[in-house]
């Protein structure tokens, strides 16, 4: 996929009062209770208590004392089995979320990007989210060809294995690196560790060896809580760039894949229980961008779903035509059907679109004769352009993708992007979408969606059943997140700082003001009750 731009999120703890982490006045509440029952049996002559604990499935049969060694039913086995997967959607009933950073702007970013921490101790990595590759990479010391400063305007780390005291290369006989080389040409001998190359449909390409250390990351509790947590992961060290990964306009620290192959961040997570096999992201699409991806999916009205084809290696989509104004366009529908060199890819990794040949024709045709009455095309760096003084979005129609299923409605800005004018007159926006074969010579067959048709859609893609969804929003506002639990979440992604951290802490300072009062008066309560 095309690699043109990349950004971060991390998040802090709150307050720590009273030295107890995210200790509610409820439970506050319940524990002077409790101290208030203790003094009261202290008052009346006890002298201690006794709890008798006892095993939850007890007196089943397998057990208890008389049936040990006759081992237990198959209804008592599945009712442990069952509690098991409960407290499994417990522990996974919190929400790890990025915050992003960057645009689907060519001239600005191209790009989103977020903020990671890995090692120990924990040192920052900005890296480009991708769904159209699988591996998390991150630049290596010592590194040739890659670039050491970002006009992003980030500063630029190499990760040193050296100096993470919890680093392990990958050898060549481990497990993971069979799987790892199914989706990279494989550098192992008996020798050596476990290597990679990546090459990348702009050309651009990456050499490196597998690493396993720790991943840190921010579980979203609530908006006022989030946990720090880690987990060993295994990721690419790259000690060579070459194409537009030497290059620093819009340089990153790596990039952070988010495809099916089981070394993906999310299935490492998912196999260890940290995380549920489903993510989504919401791309901000106006000037300042930016957005959130998290581990979880987000449930917003208007939600579609389309099936991903299967067995293939990116997130291919069966997309069946296209209608401009609600007209469809004359196209075989198997210029999208998906083979060895056909198909329609998602992939967030891609700033642009491209369309198939065959496609690509009729569809620039038609947005050009929709808006015959008010501008005419002229052509500017090689892509059909128009002068206009009126709303795009008054001009120009409407686009709808057919999918499986699942219509995908477009706006005027999800097919056009805004240049500079020559004269520095009326505004100049150009078509975006791109004919296949131009980002790749193998290519010229393939429908890839980039940035410029995600951003400002919540898309969600649900490993676990092997779909995809999608529905308009402004990624700018609080999104809803179900848990493994079905409970859901808010997370307000427009109100994120810099480094993720919940937008403000009055509220919560004001609770736990609360909890102090309460605190005093009930301690107040305990002092004279035990006096009397």
């Amino acid at each position: 996929m095309e690699k043109s731009g990349r950004h971060p999120i991390h998040r802090r703890r709150g307050p720590n009062f009273l030295k107890i982490p995210a200790l509610s006045c409820l439970r506050i509440i319940i524990l002077i209770v409790t101290v208030i029952n203790a003094f009261g049996h202290l008052a009346s002559g006890a002298a201690y208590s006794v709890v008798k604990l006892q095993h939850l499935y007890a007196n089943r049969e397998g057990s208890n004392s008389a049936n040990k060694g006759r081992g237990m039913s198959s209804e008592h086995f599945e009712m442990l089995k069952a509690h098991d997967r409960a407290r499994h959607g417990r522990i996974l009933n919190t929400i790890v979320d990025f915050t992003l950073q960057g645009t689907a702007d060519p001239f600005v970013a191209g790009l989103y990007y977020t903020r990671i921490e890995l090692g120990t101790p924990p040192r920052p990595y900005y890296v480009q989210i991708d769904t159209g590759s699988d591996i998390l990479w991150v630049n290596c010391k010592p590194c040739n060809a890659c670039p050491l400063t970002s006009g992003l305007g980030i500063s630029l780390n190499f990760f040193d294995p050296q100096g993470s005291s919890s680093a392990r290369p990958l050898s060549c006989i481990d497990s993971k690196c069979v799987s790892a080389n199914q989706i990279s040409e494989s550098l192992c001998t008996t020798d050596r560790y476990c290597g990679y190359s990546f090459e990348y449909g702009d050309g651009s390409g990456t050499l490196g060896y597998y690493v396993s250390d720790e991943f840190h990351y921010n579980q979203y509790v609530n908006q006022y809580t989030t946990n720090n947590s880690s987990a060993s992961i295994t990721f690419g060290c790259s000690y060579n760039q070459s194409g537009d990964l030497t290059k620093s306009d819009r340089a990153v620290d790596g990039i952070f894949g988010f495809g099916q192959n089981d070394l993906s961040v999310v299935s490492q997570l998912n196999s260890q229980g940290l995380a549920p096999k489903i993510f989504s992201h919401c791309l901000e699409g106006e000037d300042r961008g930016g957005g959130i991806l998290v581990l979880g999916e987000i449930t917003e009205p208007g939600m579609v779903y389309t099936p991903i084809v299967p067995s293939q290696p990116h997130y291919n989509l069966n997309l069946q035509g296209i209608a401009v104004n609600g007209k469809q366009l004359s196209i075989d529908p198997q210029v999208f059907a998906t083979t060895n060199n056909r198909g329609t890819i998602v992939d967030c990794g891609t700033t642009l679109a491209y369309l198939a040949e065959e496609a690509y024709d009729p569809f620039v045709n038609s947005i050009i004769t929709a808006v015959s009455q008010y501008t005419q095309p002229f052509i500017m760096k090689g892509n059909p352009c128009f002068l206009t003084v009126h709303s795009i979005d008054e001009i120009f129609p409407s686009v709808t993708l057919y999918f499986e299923g699942a219509p995908m409605d477009l706006k005027p800005r999800d097919y056009l992007f805004q240049q500079l004018s020559p004269q520095d007159t009326s505004p100049v926006w150009c078509i975006g979408w791109q004919k296949s074969g131009q980002q790749a010579t193998d290519s010229s067959k393939m429908t890839i969606l980039g940035d410029l048709v995600l951003k400002d859609k919540a898309f969600v893609y649900d490993l676990q059943n092997q779909r995809i969804g999608w529905t308009n929003f402004d990624c700018s506002s609080t999104v809803n997140v179900s848990v493994a639990t079905g409970e859901s979440k808010s997370i307000d992604s427009g109100k994120l700082n810099s480094n993720g951290s919940p937008p403000s802490r009055i509220l919560k300072e004001l609770d736990m003001k609360l909890c102090y009062c309460f605190l005093f008066l009930m301690s107040s309560i305990v002092i004279l009750y035990s006096n009397k």
